[in-house]
């Protein structure tokens, strides 16, 4: 009994710093930030409000919460048509190939995100590779503005996140019985046949898993519509950040940010529906 004591109290040790680690820097930050939401902007001797939330339905605030939600489904989207075909071709590639294109596709972490933000100036500026190659070309007569707009903005999201789309449906091809595909093959099956029926359903966890990591950082993006999109180009993220750090309204920014966690936690609980026998994380590649 004492021996059973003690193992008890050893197992209970062990486990208290990832909860107290939870408890100080996730759930109570998120409950002050609850809390702070139905604060007259830190002034509780007006009592509770809900005026920060019926803000958020102001026409001006609904365009860009809507706008975050377009930008974030295109990058998702685009993620996807490029993700998939580099997925397919790595995960069936010889091994050593695929150890190769597979580095080539975390490279880009190796630099601050920042830093490859920033890098997009030199390819999409008055003076960058595209224009500069077009006027050379004869193609235009006078540089594009291709920076500070919606298309620089979701390129950007898609090129930062794609990664986050590549991983998980890897992880997902290789959990596939290559057998069935040279079954397919045999019994006459085109390529494209063989991919639709099934590389595609048996991708799929890994397809609902990408496109959750890459909707998710996308939706609450601010540095990439920052830097290289306009006034007319801002996510909630950058209406977030403004509220905490310029107008100083830490109430309406609150709520803002409980509004874009609900909307994160309904895309995961969508995905954890799917079932754990197919949920995926990049631990299954990794």
């Amino acid at each position: 009994m004492t021996r059973f004591r003690f193992r008890l109290r050893e197992s209970t040790a062990l486990i208290l710093p990832p909860y107290f680690f939870l408890a100080i820097f996730f759930i109570l930050p998120v409950l002050i930030i609850l809390v702070l939401s139905f604060s007259h902007n830190r002034d509780w001797s007006q009592g509770v409000t809900l005026k920060n939330y019926l803000l958020i339905f102001d026409p001006l605030y609904l365009k860009v919460l809507w706008r975050s939600v377009v930008f974030a489904v295109i990058a998702t989207l685009g993620s996807l048509l490029i993700g998939l075909p580099m997925a397919y071709y790595i995960s069936f590639s010889d091994p050593k190939r695929k150890v190769l294109l597979t580095l080539l596709v975390l490279v880009p972490f190796w630099t601050n995100f920042l830093v490859r933000i920033f890098a997009w100036f030199t390819i999409l500026g008055r003076q960058g590779l595209i224009n500069s190659g077009l006027l050379w070309l004869g193609v235009i007569q006078e540089p594009l503005h291709l920076l500070h707009s919606s298309g620089a903005v979701v390129l950007g999201l898609i090129y930062g996140e794609l990664p986050f789309m590549i991983l998980p449906i890897i992880a997902a091809m290789d959990r596939m019985d290559v057998s069935l595909l040279e079954a397919a093959t045999n019994l006459g099956a085109s390529r494209f046949k063989v991919f639709q029926k099934i590389v595609l359903p048996l991708a799929s966890p890994g397809i609902i898993a990408g496109a959750i990591f890459v909707f998710i950082p996308a939706l609450g993006s601010f540095v990439v519509p920052d830097i290289l999109g306009g006034s007319d180009s801002f996510m909630i993220g950058n209406t977030i950040k403004n509220q905490f750090m310029t107008v100083r309204d830490w109430s309406f920014g609150s709520s803002l940010s409980v509004v874009l966690m609900i909307m994160v936690l309904l895309g995961v609980s969508a995905y954890l529906r799917q079932g754990k026998d197919q949920a995926l994380t990049f631990g299954d590649y990794l």
